[in-house]
């Protein structure tokens, strides 16, 4: 959440940005502000009473070691007044703080000032593109995945259907390897870059979700199991920026990187027609995630590297993809700055988002609370960053179109070979 200070010295620029990212009613401003400042009444009188209320406590044994015990018992209920007063401000202050942080939590962060204020997604900029996106094959090359994989049987969507849902696939035999394949490879490449390997929770508590900006935004998004008052994780971000929540890390810690394989889970309302087909959105995915957490001064340099190393898997990957900075209105509501890195699907002949690369800058860890201990001894917040490397149906998806072959095999790129036991061609069958 944003910077309560923040807001109370730059409303309107809070008001702007709220707008920029489409939020036209920025009444929540005015609340927050009103209700901070019935806060901070709240809190002086509570100071002034307490400060009030010790004195005259000193006073009693003052008065009883005089002999004046009626004008001690006189003090006493006085203070017995005092005391029942502060009990009624404190139970008000808490109640006010937690209005205050609840209006703060449906304020959107505010973008960076490189990012393009836009109305809609045309208004995003291509800043980078690789490879050479292929035409329609004449020969019958470049076959929409899901007509690959249902001829041959390597994704049961209808299976999946049957057991779980629409959205819950099988993955069979060869095309089963190369997504394990993949993940591996993902994971690997990472860490040679100097991510630390986790192994998280699939599942996470209310605290966890709202920490990192899940709720109140994408709860409709989300599996819940009421039971338990658990969430299943949308993406691996969740679990692994609450690894630290709570905590106060050493400036010298930092910056902390890390590395996570998750399956992911999405209802992902509303999703219908076309370009949900095939692999394009499921509501069970695999996913490596990225994240950073790095002081203030270095998360935009931690960012741009971030964003290099998605990309530098696509291209060991040898698929053709460009790379988009978001504009205000497609940016999401956590980040102040985003990527997005689409990969192209020869056989739809579309772009396929693979993977987001995000600053946050230090709005999930204020939620989190996690913050550094300078080497001066002095707190500050951090901020936090992630990005997929990769989301694999989509990439799974274009991995399929780009490099089937004429005889029904798929071509393995070298730097996937050794991944894939050294092959460099994949039998579909």
């Amino acid at each position: 959440m944003l910077d309560i200070q923040q807001i109370r010295q730059r409303p309107d620029d809070v008001r702007m940005a709220m707008k920029a990212k489409g939020e036209t009613d920025t009444s929540l401003v005015d609340q927050v502000i009103d209700t901070d400042e019935q806060w901070r009444v709240t809190v002086h009188e509570l100071e002034t009473l307490r400060k009030e209320s010790n004195t005259r406590a000193k006073e009693i044994g003052t008065l009883m070691g005089r002999g004046k015990k009626e004008e001690a018992g006189e003090v006493i209920r006085e203070t017995g007044e005092m005391k029942k007063k502060i009990k009624q401000l404190e139970e008000r202050e808490r109640e006010l703080l937690k209005k205050r942080d609840d209006i703060l939590l449906k304020i959107p962060n505010m973008a960076d000032s490189s990012v393009p204020v836009t109305t809609d997604e045309s208004g995003n900029v291509t800043v980078h593109t690789w490879g050479e996106p292929a035409g329609k094959g004449t020969d019958g090359m470049f076959k929409p995945h899901w007509e690959l994989v249902s001829e041959k049987g390597l994704i049961d969507f209808d299976r999946g259907s049957k057991v779980t849902s629409a959205g819950f696939p099988f993955y069979v035999g060869p095309v089963a390897r190369l997504q394990r394949g993949l993940i591996q490879f993902f994971i690997d490449k990472a860490v040679d870059k100097g991510y630390l390997e986790l192994m998280a929770p699939y599942f996470v508590n209310e605290d966890s979700a709202r920490g990192t900006g899940q709720i109140p935004d994408k709860e409709d998004m989300m599996y819940v199991v009421p039971r338990d008052g658990y969430f299943a994780i949308p993406t691996a971000e969740v679990p692994v920026t609450n690894f630290h929540r709570d905590e106060i890390l050493a400036q010298d810690s930092l910056p902390l990187r890390y590395v996570c394989y998750t399956p992911c889970w999405r209802r992902e309302a509303g999703s219908h027609g076309s370009e949900v087909r095939g692999l394009n959105r499921l509501h069970q995915f695999d996913k490596v995630e990225l994240v950073k957490l790095v002081r203030p001064e270095t998360s935009y340099d931690e960012l741009e590297s971030l964003r290099r190393d998605a990309e530098a898997l696509l291209e060991a990957l040898e698929l053709p993809y460009r790379t988009l900075l978001m504009g205000t209105a497609d940016m999401g509501f956590t980040q102040s700055k985003k990527y997005d890195l689409e990969v192209w699907s020869p056989g739809q002949q579309r772009w396929l988002e693979v993977s987001s690369c995000s600053n946050f800058e230090d709005y999930q860890a204020r939620r989190m609370k996690i913050r550094y201990k300078n080497n001066d001894g002095k707190t500050g917040i951090l901020h936090t960053l992630n990005g997929s490397g990769l989301a694999l149906p989509r990439v799974l998806a274009a991995f399929l179109e780009a490099h089937q072959q004429k005889d029904g095999s798929l071509r393995i790129p070298e730097a996937m070979q050794p991944w894939m036991g050294g092959k460099t061609v994949l039998d579909l069958g």
